[in-house]
């Protein structure tokens, strides 16, 4: 049998002169010439390192070891920039740029003459992006994430992001005095990595890994611990074998790999931008997913890690315990344990050795951690094209509810007025923040689980009901409604609530209504008028003409489906 030929030589093989110009300039990094003889695959390595973007800071060192790894199985490692997008930095939101980086990692793998490709991922907004992008030109393609951070330590306690909304609240209160909310930003913050708690960061390494497109434990090992650097050089090694194989993504991104994370994600409580950056994902490589999934396939799986914000412990400890292959251990019989991950093995044999060593950390399913787990997708008049909730970080006794709508028409209103003592305001409100969608913000801000009034946090009370159609962080918690979809800034019904209006939420019905007539539903349309968006030249204003509801996964609409890695036109 013939051996295929090198994408790579498409470039490097070429003879006279484009070959002479591919090769030559490439030859200025004191690159000999035998490595552009197509004995040795291109593997191009898509850094998000940034100093603008913490979590990834270490990934100049973490692509050293994945190079040693490349080098050693006979690869030629090439090392390439694509925007990198800090979640604790960029205004106005991450969010907003997802779509973005997206296309420059889409762009740049095909444009360039790599044969496979590693996806250095860390923070929250950069693993969706990478993978949509490699999604739609299909190359082999293999994850490595960036670990999470060691646990922070605060007046004897151990600490991490979901600790940043107590802090907020103690502050707000006058019990954390402003020397001490300093003290605790650096320790919280001390070493290497991405947020401690199971937020959105450690929820996209948690999905990789269950979709089959990172080497086991790659989720869940800290970022500061040496054994990262190893699998940084095992996975170097594999992505070379990978493209010997011709192991594409599409033959790992399967159906039942989707599947399988979404059952994944309930185990482990993850965060609700989940479902926004797999929908995206899905779309890219043409498998078919839809709101109903996520609610089908996470309906019967409680919650297996026990790991905040759901539960009590963070990331670290759970890769003590036993990481992400122990968790899918515990719930294997509702796995597709037949689907083919990237180191050339199923599911089910990467976790047929796995061991749980703390059943503090990881339960079962006759004795899971909590009963509920996954997304909650509910449906009603305020939400036709659905929402969501995560019922293992809200509230049991508020999970049916009936209140009063408190609303707050933006952020900037919502800012001017959550804390008046004026604010007509008590536990049993429900808090409505309008123009936080996808659009209307724009880019969809982490602002969801809006902070509690003053005066009701001066009753002790922790929890209220609050809807929007934004997100939350995934290190956020609380009976938080998300994504309300179709949006309030093209007219959605969430637009037509105003306050005093009774809203009923009922999870365990998956139901979200607003309680008006459909005589006073229909004049309120009549008089709706939409919000100006902020158009403005370049990316946003593409961004505004181009993006998908939140139920769509947020994606530019010309963006679902692949286009394949051929380039037709050379560049001489």
């Amino acid at each position: 049998m013939s051996k295929k030929k090198l994408r790579s030589q498409e470039w490097y093989g070429r003879t006279g002169k484009d070959g002479f110009i591919y090769r030559s300039w490439m030859k200025n990094q004191g690159l000999p010439h035998h490595l552009f003889e197509g004995e040795k695959p291109v593997i191009g390595i898509c850094n998000t390192w940034s100093e603008f973007t913490p979590c990834n800071a270490h990934f100049r060192e973490l692509a050293e070891s994945l190079k040693q790894g490349i080098w050693e199985a006979g690869g030629f490692p090439l090392e390439f920039p694509v925007m990198s997008l800090g979640e604790c930095s960029i205004k106005p939101t991450a969010m907003l740029f997802r779509n973005l980086a997206s296309m420059d990692v889409e762009e740049s793998i095909r444009a360039n003459p790599m044969d496979g490709v590693v996806l250095m991922c860390g923070c929250d907004k950069t693993t969706p992006s990478l993978v949509m992008g490699a999604a739609s030109v299909d190359l082999p393609t293999l994850v490595i994430s960036g670990g999470p951070m060691l646990v922070g330590r605060f007046k004897g306690k151990k600490i991490g992001t979901s600790d940043v909304w107590r802090f907020a609240e103690d502050y707000k209160l006058g019990k954390l005095s402003q020397e001490e909310f300093i003290e605790a930003e650096a320790a919280m913050s001390r070493s290497r990595g991405h947020c401690a708690p199971m937020g959105t960061a450690s929820t996209m390494a948690a999905m990789v890994e269950a979709l089959g497109l990172a080497l086991p434990d790659n989720a869940t090992i800290p970022a500061a611990d040496s054994r990262r650097k190893v699998l940084a050089h095992m996975a170097g090694i594999r992505i070379v074998e990978m493209v010997k194989e011709d192991l594409k993504m599409s033959k790992v991104l399967t159906r039942k790999a989707f599947e399988n994370s979404i059952m994944v994600n309930a185990a482990i409580g993850g965060s609700t931008n989940f479902i926004l950056h797999l929908t995206a994902i899905a779309k890219r490589i043409g498998v078919d997913i839809d709101l109903t999934d996520f609610d089908h396939f996470s309906s019967k799986i409680p919650l297996i890690a026990n790991v905040q914000p759901s539960g009590e412990h963070w990331v670290e400890d759970l890769f003590y315990a036993g990481g992400m292959p122990a968790v899918m251990k515990e719930i294997e019989s509702h796995l597709h344990k037949d689907c083919i991950t990237v180191n050339g093995r199923t599911i089910g044999e990467n976790i047929a050795s796995a061991e749980c060593y703390d059943r503090n950390l990881i339960g079962t399913l006759t004795n899971p951690i909590k009963p509920e787990s996954g997304i909650a997708v509910l449906k009603g008049n305020l939400c036709p094209n659905g929402a969501v909730i995560k019922p293992s970080a809200a509230s049991p006794h508020l999970l049916v509810h009936k209140g009063k709508a408190l609303v707050f028409e933006n952020i900037d209103e919502y800012k001017a007025r959550i804390d008046s003592p004026d604010l007509e305001v008590d536990e049993n409100t429900v808090l409505v923040m309008k123009n936080v969608g996808p659009k209307g913000y724009p880019g969809m801000p982490e602002v969801g689980n809006m902070g509690l009034p003053a005066k009701i946090l001066e009753k002790g009370i922790k929890d209220m009901v609050r809807i929007s159609d934004g997100r939350m962080s995934g290190t956020g918690y609380g009976t938080v409604v998300l994504h309300v979809s179709p949006e309030s800034a093209i007219g959605g019904p969430l637009a037509l609530v105003q306050t005093g209006d009774w809203i009923e939420l009922n999870v365990p019905a998956r139901s979200l209504n607003l309680l008006i007539s459909e005589e006073e539903f229909e004049n309120r349309r009549k008089n709706f008028q939409p919000t100006q968006l902020p158009y403005e030249r370049g990316y946003v204003n593409l961004f505004l003409d181009k993006v998908n509801q939140a139920h769509d996964g947020v994606d530019f609409d010309f963006l679902q489906g692949s286009s394949g890695s051929e380039v037709k036109r050379d560049s001489h």
